[in-house]
């Protein structure tokens, strides 16, 4: 049995197909046609999953979407009455996602195929239970509590679950306009991050911040009631895109989210680029401490009424590493599943697997126990890239390429590290990843001025073996998908100085072998020869989408400072001849 499961016509367009409850292949559009956070119809990603699993359009019995403008709208219904002002941008609103439902019609302009001829059965998911369906349905559990927060989705921001079996069962929705999602938004958008996924920069920002403005955002989200609500006199009203709007190009756009009142109270909102201000790390660790402070009581609420261990986990809001970091010494949950692409291309996934185990009551589960869902390459397309860029190379046997590349990161040169699949959301985990030595003190500077030329303020994360994880952290809950922060252990923050940031917290990525043997022994190598079983690990791009094919990874060696590219069994290197 293949189901298609699609994100479409919403930042973060992706596509997944599924044979059997298997994750046979997934892919964000924005990887394919390279445009960030990419909005409309993915049909790249559409066929991309076809040719990984050997199929046709015609072999789907089944497509299903994350997302469904029917659900809730009662209390859409009720909002826009309330709000009659409103009622104009409620009906573009939904004039506006009947596209959605033209799914047959979209499949086939993109394929080149009469619609009529597909057969299959469509589905439609309400946005959060997808979010908890794809956390819940990957994980190894028969039961945990399912939790999903983001900006909006279908009316909703927030949603707790009870996940048993194959079924989810909803226990509570948070409505509109109350959302976490906007909240960090508004504060990020009034400093001077106004692009859709700023808000995992800013995060970064909040530790160099203090408590200055506690008690004033405290104000902007308040505890009321066992709920949270926005006091909406800060914020602009958001109208019939919910502040996002996505353009007939697919270009993801924000709204201004911040009121004339965040001015009066905090002055003059910062410019983009502008300097940061001490206000502006104030701002950021009020909105990141508040941010936790309702997120807790509500993991807290949700464990009351689903007493589990495990927690499965999504929704943007769930890409917040600081706060999963957290969890377990701030609520009883021992365990969590948040799947790699935890953002909104993960509905995908979740509208796929839930119809695949609520909807057809199939009894097969598969875990997913890691992120390397998407496109590779054979050798022969590696080279060809090679020689067409005209690129010096030599080709290595697998021991001595993991020789040569930790001889170079020894070094303190910057590598790019292109190997199979791709991986599956935001995070390089080891596959399209730039790595170097995670213990040299300049080498985040060397980073950011030859190759990222990201903030100054933000972290680069460290990889490190599964069994070395409680030596070096003070947590040893697993992070295969880089979504948790821990503290450094003292003893250990000069020898991870590159990865240290400012609060000696780390966002980790364990790595098991299991997972990916590869990288696993180029961690081990390199541990060999210095002592530290971990690596400086970013992503393969530079102000881009992250590379999906060779070109792209050729291309981004050659227009920066890296030093040396393993790219396949290909080692290159800019300071010697082939």
């Amino acid at each position: 049995m293949l189901i298609l499961g699609l994100n479409m016509f919403h930042a973060d367009a992706s596509a997944v197909i599924v044979e059997d409850g298997k994750i046979l292949f997934a892919v964000a559009e924005e990887r394919l046609n390279r445009h960030k956070h990419y909005g409309g119809f993915p049909a790249l990603a559409v066929k991309a999953c076809l040719d990984g699993a050997g199929a046709k359009i015609t072999d789907v019995q089944h497509v299903a979407v994350g997302q469904d403008s029917d659900a809730n709208l009662a209390k859409k219904v009720q909002y826009a009455l309330a709000n009659p002002a409103k009622i104009l941008n409620f009906i573009k609103m939904r004039q506006r996602k009947e596209s959605m439902r033209e799914v047959r019609s979209l499949l086939g302009q993109a394929l080149d195929l009469d619609a009529s001829t597909l057969k299959f059965q469509e589905h439609h998911l309400e946005h959060h239970i997808a979010h908890i369906a794809s956390a819940y349905y990957c994980s190894p559990w028969e039961k945990a509590a399912g939790f999903s927060y983001d900006g909006s989705g279908d009316f909703v921001s927030t949603m707790m679950a009870r996940c048993e079996g194959h079924e989810i069962q909803v226990l509570d929705r948070v409505f509109l306009p109350h959302s976490l999602g906007s909240f960090y938004t508004m504060i990020c958008d009034f400093i001077g991050y106004r692009k859709y996924g700023d808000e995992g920069k800013v995060m970064g920002l909040a530790p160099y911040g203090k408590d200055t403005y506690l008690d004033e955002i405290r104000k902007v989200v308040a505890l009321k009631n066992g709920n949270f609500q926005l006091n909406m006199s800060y914020f602009k009203p958001l109208g019939s895109s919910q502040g996002m709007q996505v353009l007939p190009d697919g270009t993801v756009r924000l709204a201004r989210h911040f009121s004339d009142k965040m001015e009066k109270l905090f002055g003059a909102p910062r410019e983009p680029y502008a300097k940061i201000t001490q206000r502006d790390m104030d701002l950021a660790y009020a909105m990141q401490y508040c941010f936790e402070e309702v997120f807790f009581h509500f993991a807290n609420e949700l464990h009351k009424r689903v007493p589990d261990e495990n927690l499965a986990m999504a929704g943007g809001c769930a890409l917040n590493s600081v706060a999963n970091g957290k969890i377990f010494s701030r609520t009883p949950f021992r365990r969590t599943c948040i799947q790699p692409a935890a953002g909104d291309e993960g509905l995908a996934i979740g509208a796929a697997l839930h119809t695949y185990h609520s909807v057809l009551k199939q009894p097969l589960r598969e875990q997913m126990d890691h992120a390397y869902l998407g496109p590779e390459f054979s050798e022969a397309q590696i080279e060809s890239a090679l020689k067409s860029a005209g690129v010096k190379y030599r080709r290595l046997e697998r021991a001595p390429l993991l020789d040569a590349v930790s001889d170079r990161m020894v070094q303190g040169n910057v590598v790019g590290w292109f190997q199979g699949r791709m991986e599956w959301g935001p995070r390089a985990l080891g596959n399209r990843s730039i790595v170097t030595h995670p213990g040299l003190p300049d080498m985040k500077d060397v980073l950011n001025a030859r190759i990222k030329h990201r903030e100054w303020f933000r972290p680069f994360a460290p990889s490190i073996l599964a069994e070395a994880q409680h030596e070096y952290f003070e947590h040893d809950h697993p992070s295969p998908y880089m979504l948790h922060v821990y503290k450094i252990r003292p003893e250990k923050r000069k020898s991870l100085c590159a990865v240290n940031h400012v609060d000696n917290t780390g966002r980790l990525q364990t790595v098991a072998r299991e997972e990916n043997p590869l990288y696993y022994d180029l961690i081990q190598t390199f541990g060999k020869k210095t002592g530290t079983p971990v690596i400086l690990n970013t992503s393969f791009n530079e102000n881009e989408p992250i590379v999906c094919t060779p070109q792209e990874a050729i291309d981004c060696f050659q227009r920066t400072k890296m030093d040396v590219l393993a790219i396949g069994p290909f080692f290159a290197c800019k300071s010697e001849p082939a």
